[in-house]
């Protein structure tokens, strides 16, 4: 893990446990954003709807916020025919969270959001490692323009994705941070196991200031995954940013069974898992995390949870492997009892 200095490590160093904001994505759908349009559009379209979402988040008590890039590169938006402004997107995303930050009563952290490309690489598909590399330089750029404070590489499933991003991180010089998304039997799509995340990119630039999970299919099976991590490396800044609950379709439309309250449990049992950067993804809204923040402000950390504990509190896993899936059972019969 890096060492050098930051404001992300400078602010985990002075509040031990940071408060990541929630979704980017739902949240704008809230705001009029229809489905297959490009959110990083909006960024010169409806600044003011950016700006709103990232003020909400930082009035809930977020200490990171994320830019609204995460298809920042040029093959996400070849696919809305802006691939010939990924710098300047990118910059006006960064600039736009900055803006945000800089007026906040407190520090808070703007963190460039980088998804995955949506290409795979050789051999599964046709994007070289080196492309991959000059595709990230090109949204990292713009990200480094616009003032961000740390390149926020996330939901990734290749471990060569992520390395590639990484060093385009490296090659602009930001600091990096990186998250997979395991939402396939427990890894990622690419067979990535959470136990192994710290061994995807210790060599590239100082290493990554945190590593963890964000997405995936449940707060539940996130908290599963922390569990992995944490036991790993017990010394590694882990990241974790659930969705908020369970995704559910109703019709065409997908809804997220996650409370207020439960959230607030979910954040709680990160803190005893050993999370020290902990957020929201998919359906998690300012009153989520507001509540997160309440339960996270002078919390005294539990012992640290065991899948049955998960299971009872947060509700049972989607995607198991055949160890949580006893555990999980297990967990069932108390609550009978119970």
């Amino acid at each position: 893990m890096a060492t050098a200095s930051n404001p992300l490590s400078e602010l985990l160093a002075e509040k031990g446990v940071l408060l990541a904001d929630g979704a980017t994505g739902t949240n704008l759908f809230a705001q009029g954003l229809e489905a297959g349009e490009a959110p990083e559009l909006w960024n010169e379209a409806e600044p003011h709807k950016i700006v709103k979402l990232h003020q909400d988040f930082v009035d809930a008590g977020a200490d990171i916020i994320l830019t609204n890039s995460f298809g920042g590169t040029r093959h996400r938006l070849k696919l809305h025919n802006a691939q010939d402004r990924v710098f300047d997107l990118n910059k006006k995303a960064a600039e736009i969270a900055r803006s945000v930050a800089d007026k906040a009563p407190r520090k808070v952290i703007v963190a460039g959001s980088v998804g995955p490309t949506g290409e795979l690489l050789i051999p599964l598909g046709a994007m070289s490692y080196e492309d991959a590399v000059a595709a990230f330089v090109e949204q990292m750029e713009g990200l480094k323009a616009g003032g961000v404070d740390v390149a926020w590489i996330e939901t990734m499933s290749s471990p060569d994705e992520i390395r590639a991003a990484a060093e385009a991180a490296v090659k602009v010089g930001l600091p990096y941070t990186f998250t997979g998304s395991f939402d396939t039997a427990g890894k990622t799509m690419m067979g990535l196991d959470p136990k192994n995340i710290h061994g995807v990119a210790p060599d590239i630039g100082s290493g990554p200031l945190a590593v963890g999970a964000n997405c995936g299919v449940g707060a539940s099976d996130i908290l599963a995954s922390l569990l992995d991590m944490t036991e790993a490396d017990p010394a590694a800044t882990v990241i974790v940013k659930g969705n908020c609950g369970i995704p559910e379709f109703r019709g065409s439309e997908i809804f997220y069974s996650g409370t207020p309250p439960l959230m607030a449990d979910y954040a709680r049992l990160a803190r005893d898992a050993g999370a020290k950067i902990i957020g929201g993804c998919c359906g998690t809204s300012c009153g989520h995390l507001a509540a997160m923040r309440a339960a996270l402000d002078d919390y005294t950390p539990g012992p640290r949870p065991t899948i049955e504990t998960i299971v009872d509190r947060i509700g049972p896993l989607r995607n198991k492997t055949a160890s949580e899936s006893s555990a999980q059972d297990s967990g069932r019969r108390s609550r009978r009892r119970g």
